[in-house]
């Protein structure tokens, strides 16, 4: 039975009462919001010792960390390392979108992750084929079925499945054009094999295949953009639209399946029309979590990438969104460190507790106000507990004020907070 099954039935399972106890949500309210659609538990029935979170509605918005092997660096160590390091810095979730030595990677990130793991099943059948016949789209659709079941039964808790991208919505990308064209991997490998083939795409064909499947696990689907844009230009066309309209009657199908189902959004997105973006997937999707890569608004930042999809996603999710991707400060250049990862995951995170407080999210407020208190009274050590992140607050302060003062290096003598509780602390008059 999955959660959804669980909840329609008026049952509170244990990864239900685990979720309601952390997000400080009555379960009852939670139950309904499963029931409804408007919230997931990713929590695959084959890991017994998982810690479970929730995504959706008037839950805390959630973090995404992707990791994973490539052709240029196959080191399994170095990304269990990124792991860690996701993990240290906040991460609710993480995805292994290995595709080099696919089948181990992933194995090992399961039995090392307490948090839900998140694939992409098509990387694996790429792989496989481009090794055995070497082509990436000399693969079968028992092939990538087979793969999606191996990886169910690993325990993998959601799944990115390309299902929207059809050779109808093919065609309207050729009439329409872009200027990136299709810039998701999974969504290029299935139009590939589609144009090769001369088929419709088999997650789409075969849709009911793939929700047994998810059923029988209970894995989460997360619906891939693979029309996402891959600039502001090509940003809510037709292309994506017509996608997303297919999406959402397939959360319909999926809900009436019993399966868990989330909606995956657009990429580089112009900052005033991150909110429409959105709204719409909402209304088409009726209210499917929203899982936001960014967004990102705009396109000249390599490097800094971390810090404008951190601006989208703020936006993206006090609007509504409810999952926010790590984008790190090598997107667009290369494959992401230890170290990027770890900077990745704090920016989205501060993006996500920004929207938490435009949504009055248990707990958001009283965070800050905290902080707000631990300043006023010169409190250091609480305020580098309180802080995003503790490792960079306390280094920082333990460098630039080497003699460990009460003020801080740059205001000294002039602190405000020490002059004003000097002076108006002794007239009584605080507020």
């Amino acid at each position: 039975m999955t959660q959804l099954e669980a909840a329609r039935r008026g049952e509170i399972t244990p990864e239900m009462v685990l979720v309601a106890k952390k997000e400080g949500v009555d379960p009852e309210i939670l139950r309904k919001r499963i029931a409804e659609g408007t919230v997931v538990i990713p929590a695959n029935n084959h890991r017994p010792h998982l810690n479970p979170c929730g995504i959706g509605q008037g839950l805390r918005t959630k973090v995404n960390a992707n990791i994973g092997t490539s052709p240029s660096r196959p080191d399994i160590a170095a990304e269990l390392e990124k792991l860690r390091a996701a993990l240290e810095a906040g991460a609710d979730t993480v995805m292994d979108l290995s595709t080099v030595w696919v089948r181990e990677c992933r194995r090992r990130i399961l039995s090392a992750s307490p948090v839900p793991v998140g694939t992409v099943p098509v990387y694996q059948v790429a792989s496989e084929a481009q090794d055995e016949h070497g082509s990436i789209v000399e693969f079968t659709a028992s092939d990538l079925f087979r793969v999606i079941e191996e990886q169910a039964a690993d325990g993998v808790d959601f799944m990115t499945v390309h299902c929207g991208v059809t050779l109808e919505v093919v065609e309207r990308l050729k009439r329409e054009g872009r200027i990136a064209d299709i810039v998701s991997r999974g969504g290029s490998i299935l139009l590939g094999w589609m144009l090769y083939h001369e088929k419709e795409n088999p997650l789409y064909a075969e849709y009911d295949r793939l929700l047994e499947i998810a059923r029988r696990f209970d894995v989460t689907l997360s619906l891939g953009d693979g029309l996402r844009p891959g600039c502001l230009s090509d940003a809510t066309d037709r292309a994506q639209i017509q996608e997303l309209l297919i999406l959402g009657e397939l959360v319909d199908r999926a809900r009436e399946a019993g399966v868990q189902v989330m909606v995956e959004g657009p990429g580089h997105v112009p900052l005033q029309a991150v909110e429409a973006n959105v709204l719409l997937e909402k209304r088409l999707c009726h209210g499917a979590p929203f899982y936001v890569l960014g967004p990102i608004v705009t396109d000249v930042a390599p490097g800094y990438d971390h810090i404008a999809a951190a601006i989208g996603g703020a936006l993206a999710a006090s609007s509504g969104a409810d999952f926010i991707c790590v984008v790190t400060p090598a997107e667009h250049l290369g494959l992401p460190t230890v170290e990027d990862v770890r900077e990745g995951v704090i920016a989205a995170r501060l993006a996500a507790h920004v929207a938490d407080l435009v949504k009055g999210v248990p707990g958001a407020w009283e965070w800050d106000r905290a902080m707000g208190e631990a300043r006023k009274a010169l409190d250091w050590e609480k305020q580098i507990a309180l802080a995003l992140d503790p490792v960079k607050a306390e280094r920082y302060r333990r460098e630039r004020n080497v003699a460990f003062e009460e003020t801080c290096s740059m205001c000294g003598s002039f602190c405000a907070m020490r002059l004003v509780e000097r002076y108006l602390g002794k007239t009584g008059m605080r507020c």
